[in-house]
């Protein structure tokens, strides 16, 4: 590479991580399409590329950042033009294969932790742009990030053939004509680029999405994606097309919601950059979504809670616990915490910078895994209208505000009785799970028992079949003498 594409590739990764729009013209003097570079840096935003390839505190899609997985952690792969620890050597057919089948140039399969699955959907130009961006718009990272090492026997990466037999459907996107051309426009995004399903889609037993489920919510490592249908009560219905805008620009919804976990990294490095055209295709496309309704839901999750304070009942005679005492309540740990941030009630701050816990959807799920995400990873994200930050207390031990599991069951469910969704009960085990990365998948266990058991019926067919032909030798031999 020269020295000019390197620095093309430089300035163009700078542009794309600013999100400050590029100025290209139609090629340069080494043959380099640069209008097609810019389309494909878009695409790349679009699809999220950073959040998963650029690993914190790491350049720019060199790979390496651990993503949580039911199976164990996966490291995404580095994907700059380094011919020796990227895809540099990649041909946009090999490139196209990789993005639309999960086929390493190798011929290895990627694990679907890679949306292939989405991406299958992108136009062929699309690919095109996004192959001339990684190639000539990126900077090369001569550098391996960590291997992904899965246990036995999800390691064995030829297993995916199967799957990808069983559930990668084959189909590109086409057009709806019985649709205006925006709900056309955010229906190919929100299939393929934003690829909204991977995360709001339950998955199946072998980890397939289960499309006649479709964006009703699923697990995503420690954070849980809700359900985003048109459902009022379950869903997103109650919010118009401005506030999922907004939403979707800033990761933030007064009275309504905040984005975290990935929905933060999305708005972080994808949906704030895309085009006003785009954001309001996308919000067409799923204000249309059909609602789907979870038969335990009374009510809206961002209608949950009321501001409420438990202070007089920690001021007793004495005012403060001996150090003899048992643990601390979850209202102590409450107004030791969380109260000079979110108030004694719970209300939030008046400039809306630290949201209230009543009418917020992580109080009011069912599912209370993003409470606990919260508390545990905290929230560090920039947006349109600024930084989010709220500190986590799930850090190492020897963090001064390092919260033990049965310490963050407390405070979640004094959060969830005093603000949110009543009911709901936090345990220990729940909180360390969490700590953890989010629920395991017992699909390895069941696999070794099946492939043991396939041994074993082998082995028993083998020694049966050698006992049967010894006993027809000695038949044979019988006869003769």
């Amino acid at each position: 590479m020269t020295l000019r594409t390197r620095c093309l590739a430089i300035a163009f990764s700078l542009l794309i991580l600013s999100g400050i729009p590029a100025v290209c013209h139609a090629g340069d003097a080494n043959g380099i399409d640069t209008a097609s570079v810019q389309r494909g840096a878009y695409i790349a935003t679009a699809s999220d590329c950073t959040a998963c390839h650029t690993a914190q505190g790491g350049l720019p899609f060199a790979g390496g950042m651990a993503i949580s997985s039911p199976v164990g952690n996966i490291y995404s792969s580095n994907i700059t033009p380094s011919v020796s620890a990227g895809i540099g050597a990649y041909t946009e057919a090999e490139f196209a294969r990789a993005i639309r089948k999960g086929i390493r140039k190798d011929g290895a399969n990627l694990y679907p932790a890679m949306p292939y699955t989405s991406y299958r959907t992108l136009s062929d130009d699309d690919v095109s742009d996004l192959y001339a961006y990684f190639m000539h718009g990126v900077a090369p990272v001569d550098l391996k990030p960590q291997q992904t090492s899965l246990p036995f026997p999800m390691n064995i990466r030829l297993s995916m053939k199967v799957w990808n037999l069983l559930f990668l459907d084959s189909g590109t996107f086409a057009a709806d004509p019985s649709h205006t051309a925006d709900w056309n426009r955010g229906a190919y995004l929100v299939a393929g680029a934003a690829h909204c399903s991977t995360c709001h889609t339950p998955r199946g037993f072998l980890m397939q999405e289960l499309a006649d489920r479709g964006f009703t919510g699923a697990q995503v490592g420690a954070w849980y994606a809700p359900n985003i249908t048109s459902d009022p009560l379950s869903g997103i219905g109650t919010w118009n097309q401005a506030g999922l805008v907004q939403y979707l620009q800033t990761g933030s919804l007064a009275g309504n919601a905040r984005a975290a976990g990935s929905m933060g990294e999305a708005v972080e490095h994808s949906f704030r950059y895309l085009s006003a055209a785009d954001i309001n295709a996308i919000a067409t496309y799923i204000h249309a979504i059909p609602p789907v309704r979870d038969p335990g839901d009374a009510a809206s999750r961002f209608s949950y809670g009321q501001p409420s304070s438990a202070v007089v009942t920690l001021r007793g005679q004495n005012g403060v616990r001996s150090d003899d005492d048992s643990a601390p309540s979850g209202a102590e740990l409450f107004q030791g915490n969380c109260a000079s941030c979110h108030g004694a009630f719970g209300q939030g701050s008046k400039d809306g910078y630290y949201p209230s816990l009543f009418h917020n959807s992580a109080t009011g799920l069912a599912n209370p895994n993003n409470l606990i995400a919260v508390i545990l990873n905290g929230v560090d994200r920039t947006s349109a209208i600024g930084q989010a930050y709220m500190p986590g207390f799930g850090g190492h031990p020897s963090d001064m505000n390092q919260l033990s599991d049965a310490e963050i069951a407390a405070l979640s469910n004094y959060v969830l009785s005093q603000f949110g969704r009543s009911g709901i009960v936090v345990s220990s085990n729940d909180v360390a799970q969490e700590r953890l990365g989010g629920p395991s998948s017992p699909l390895i266990l069941l696999a070794r028992v099946g492939m043991g058991l396939a041994v074993f019926v082998v082995l028993l067919c083998a020694i049966l079949f050698s006992f049967w032909y010894r006993s027809r030798q000695n038949t044979g031999r019988l006869k003769i003498s």
